[in-house]
C-alpha cells in the first residue's frame, strides 16, 4: 500500500481541484501527505537582477519562501495537518515531480489535469500527460471544472475497473481489493466489446456477424462473471460487472459520470487483439475527458502486485 500522498500544486485554484480527493485518500489510508510546488527556473531568472541587487540566491530563496506560506494553510485544511509536510523545488516540473515519485516508490502522486500557465505556474495539462507517461507511481488524477470545489473531503462509493481481457489489465486486482475494504467502496468490473462490423468481401461468403457478435457477448460476459467469482472468493462482498457495447474509452467515461461517487482505477498497459483494445491509448483518452477521478495503475510499480 501506499507511503506517501504527493501532491503538486501550481497555486491555481484549478490545480486545488485534486485536494477534496487527497484529502479521502489520505484519511482513508491513513497516510501522510506532502504537498510540492515547483519552481522554473525561468521564474527565478526574471526576477533575478544582479545589478540592482537581486542575485539568484535572493530571488530563489523569496520564491521559495511565498510558496512556503501558499503550502502551510493549505496542508492546515487536512483532516491531519501534522501529517503533512510541504516542500518547495526548482526545476522542471514533470522532471521533479517524477523524480520525487521514483524516490519514494510506494508514494501516490494525486494531481489535477488542467492548471493557469503564467508567472510561476505551469500548465498542469502538458505536465501531468508527461508524469502519466514517464512515472512508475501509481498516479491519481483529477480534471476539475470551474464548479470543482477545493475545500473539505471527498466521498465516493465504488471503483469502476475497466478489464479488455487480458492478464496484464488484471494487476489492478490487488489494489483494488485493498482500496475497497479501506475505503468500503463497491467494485464494479467493466468490459466494453466493440461488435464485428460488416465489410466487402471479394467472394460470396459473407460472415454472420449477428452469430459472431453474440459469441463476443457471451465470451465477454462468462470472462466478467468469473472474475467477479474471483473476487467474491477473496472476500470482497460488493462485486457487480457490467458490459457495454461501443468505443472503449467513450463508455468508460459515460459510465463513471452516471455512476455517484465513481473512482475509475485502470492499468496503463493491455494486449491488443479480438475483443480488446489497448489500454495504453484507452487510459491517456479517459484521462483527458473524465470528469471523475483516475487512479493509473503500472502493473511493475509497488502495490500493484
Amino acid at each position: 500500500m501506499y507511503t506517501k500522498i504527493l501532491v503538486p500544486l501550481d497555486g491555481s485554484p484549478l490545480s486545488e481541484g485534486v485536494l477534496p480527493y487527497a484529502r479521502f485518500f489520505a484519511k482513508q489510508l491513513k497516510v501522510p501527505v506532502e504537498l510540492l510546488q515547483v519552481i522554473e527556473p525561468h521564474t527565478v531568472s526574471i526576477f533575478s537582477d544582479p545589478e540592482h541587487g537581486r542575485y539568484v540566491d535572493v530571488v530563489e530563496a523569496a520564491l521559495k519562501s511565498s510558496s512556503r506560506d501558499y503550502l502551510d494553510p493549505v496542508a492546515g485544511s487536512f483532516p491531519e495537518p501534522s501529517a503533512v509536510d510541504c516542500s518547495v523545488k526548482i526545476g522542471n516540473p514533470a522532471e521533479v515531480i517524477v523524480g520525487e515519485g521514483s524516490a519514494q516508490a510506494g508514494a501516490l502522486i494525486a494531481m489535477a489535469t488542467h492548471g493557469y500557465s503564467g508567472i510561476r505556474r505551469w500548465l498542469m495539462g502538458s505536465v501531468a500527460e508527461k508524469i502519466l507517461r514517464a512515472t512508475t507511481n501509481h498516479l491519481l488524477i483529477v480534471r476539475p471544472t470551474g464548479q470543482t470545489g477545493t475545500s473539505g473531503v471527498a466521498g465516493l462509493e465504488s471503483v469502476l475497473v475497466p478489464l479488455d481481457g487480458s492478464p496484464l489489465a488484471e494487476k489492478v486486482f490487488p489494489l483494488v481489493a485493498i482500496l475497497a475494504r479501506k475505503m468500503n467502496l463497491e467494485v464494479v468490473l467493466l468490459r466494453v466489446y466493440a461488435p464485428p462490423r460488416a465489410a466487402y468481401v471479394a467472394d460470396e461468403y459473407m460472415p454472420d456477424l449477428t452469430r459472431i457478435s453474440k459469441e463476443i457477448r457471451g465470451e465477454a460476459q462468462s470472462y466478467l462473471e468469473q472474475r467477479v467469482q474471483q473476487l467474491q472468493g477473496e472476500g470482497l462482498e460488493r462485486v457487480s460487472s457490467l458490459l457495454l457495447e461501443g468505443d472503449g474509452a467513450g463508455e468508460i467515461v459515460d459510465m463513471a459520470r452516471r455512476t455517484r461517487g465513481s473512482l475509475v482505477a485502470m492499468c496503463t498497459h493491455g494486449r491488443s487483439g479480438i475483443g480488446r483494445w489497448v489500454l495504453g491509448s484507452v487510459t491517456e483518452r479517459v484521462v483527458r475527458h473524465s470528469a471523475d477521478p483516475v487512479l493509473v495503475v503500472r502493473p511493475s510499480a509497488p502495490g500493484s502486485r
